[in-house]
């Protein structure tokens, strides 16, 4: 029974379906019982204690509690029950959920409220249905798709672990046969996809998803595009991430081909082996200008352990002008041959634990106030790998990903919630406080009065 006089975070937790009342009676017990507070009933166990012994009791998780106590009761999305947060684009959030029936651990991209205009819904079914069409190994499956109210969401499998960007600038570049089995892996799912007829449009180091047994899978779809398609809506428009651009997307936009996949796809091999993006610095137009016109650093200038052979698969990959470049995925994957070995070991990131505020999911009920806009007016935002001309396609949040891939590509201009608010004192503390303010209150009224009676003995005495 929810009631006036509870707590946010009780009604909340009650509202949101995920606790009974038995549960917080039952958790407020626990913490009298540690806590020495048996024998004190007149003591209040505070919120803060509450949620942090339903986590403990595993019925709820970090997030689920730090969104109940922040007054959000809204944890599910039809059968699905959130239970974290990835990371945060443009095309929308990305949380960790549970199949309440199946019992399994996805991914949810969700669009977010304020774009949710007619436009940005075609987009964004467009894109699940661009998803429901692939499976491979290499690739992030779609699981289901649907809406709750009025909130869109796409349901892909969760992929534990982070993104070769988050990898990299953690543990510093790869190794030739760590790098060779990442990007043979992400090649072995290109060309699957590529043999479907799908461009993916946006390959990057955010979105090639590493799990911690080495198994590597490419993320974040929401760009690509059929070699075939009549009415897709970035026709013509310069669609990817500044840092992995290849030359002929920004010259002549309008002639979409597997091939510029694999430029982008080089420049991933050069990033995960040096560290470094091939053109590092300056603006959004002076990486396109670069791109077209000028050669990168020499690997070895930052990987001196790299192999000329290396080296020249790079520079094969990257190649200016696309008929010089290699044609398929499938011939990276031969080329990479010599270094990738099965069961390559692969460094394991240290993440940390962000600390800002995750948002709450969308309650449904806001209503539209801005337009979606184009999703390719311009390209990402200098020097930074994440930003996309998407305003940040959310891959799976290294699963932010930063989310997520949704693991981490995330916006270019990142909505970070606030700080979580202080804890509530303890009853005691509390108490302590309260007494301080009376004295306060006292001294306020004291001190002004007792300089005006100075005042007025001082005047007196002057008048003598």
């Amino acid at each position: 029974m929810v009631n006036s006089k509870q707590s946010t975070f009780v009604r909340s937790a009650l509202l949101s379906g995920q606790v009974s009342q038995d549960q917080i009676d039952q958790a407020i017990h626990r913490v009298r019982e540690t806590g020495g507070l048996s024998a004190l009933p007149a003591v209040e166990v505070g919120d803060e204690l509450i949620a942090d012994e339903l986590t403990e009791m595993g019925i709820l998780t970090g997030y689920q509690a730090a969104q109940l106590r922040q007054g959000n009761s809204r944890l599910n999305l039809g059968p699905y029950v959130i239970t974290d947060w990835l990371g945060q684009g443009g095309m929308g959030q990305v949380f960790v959920a549970l199949h309440q029936m199946m019992g399994r651990q996805v991914a949810i991209k969700v669009l977010p409220q304020s774009k949710s205009t007619s436009d940005a819904i075609s987009n964004f079914k467009r894109e699940i249905q661009t998803q429901a069409q692939l499976d491979h190994r290499n690739l992030v499956r779609a699981y289901d798709a649907g809406h709750d109210g009025n909130v869109y969401f796409l349901v892909t499998e969760y992929i534990p672990g982070t993104d070769l960007r988050k990898l990299v600038r953690s543990q510093g570049p790869l190794t030739m046969k760590q790098g060779a089995s990442v990007i043979s892996q992400a090649a072995l799912g290109l060309d699957y996809a590529h043999t479907e007829g799908l461009i993916h449009r946006d390959v990057k180091p955010g979105n090639l998803l590493v799990t911690p047994e080495g198994l590597v899978k490419v993320s974040d779809l929401g760009l690509a595009g059929f070699l075939n398609e009549e009415n897709d809506p970035r026709a013509g428009k310069i669609v990817g991430t500044a840092d992995y651009l290849a030359p002929e997307k920004i010259t002549t936009p309008n002639e979409v081909a597997s091939v510029s996949d694999i430029y982008s796809l080089g420049c991933t091999l050069y990033y995960a082996v040096t560290g470094k993006v091939p053109f590092p610095g300056g603006n959004t137009r002076d990486k396109a200008r670069r791109h077209c016109e000028e050669t990168p650093w020499h690997p070895r200038k930052f990987n001196p352990d790299i192999s000329d052979e290396f080296v020249d698969l790079i520079a094969d990959m990257m190649e200016k002008s696309p008929e010089n470049r290699l044609q398929t995925a499938h011939e990276v994957v031969q080329r990479l041959e010599p270094w990738a070995e099965d069961g390559t070991a692969l460094p394991h990131p240290t993440i940390s634990k962000s600390p800002w505020q995750p948002p709450p999911l969308p309650s449904g009920r806001e209503e539209t106030v801005e337009d979606f806009g184009e999703l390719s007016k311009e390209i990402g935002s200098p020097g930074r790998e994440r930003d996309s001309v998407s305003s940040g396609e959310i891959s799976q949040a290294s699963q932010s990903t930063e989310g997520l891939a949704i693991q981490d590509t995330f916006p270019p201009k990142t909505d970070l919630a606030p700080p979580l608010p202080p804890s509530p004192p303890p009853s005691s503390v509390r108490h302590d406080v309260r007494v301080s303010s009376s004295v306060m209150r006292a001294l306020a009224i004291a001190i002004p009065l007792s300089l005006l009676a100075g005042s007025l003995i001082t005047f007196a005495f002057l008048q003598l």
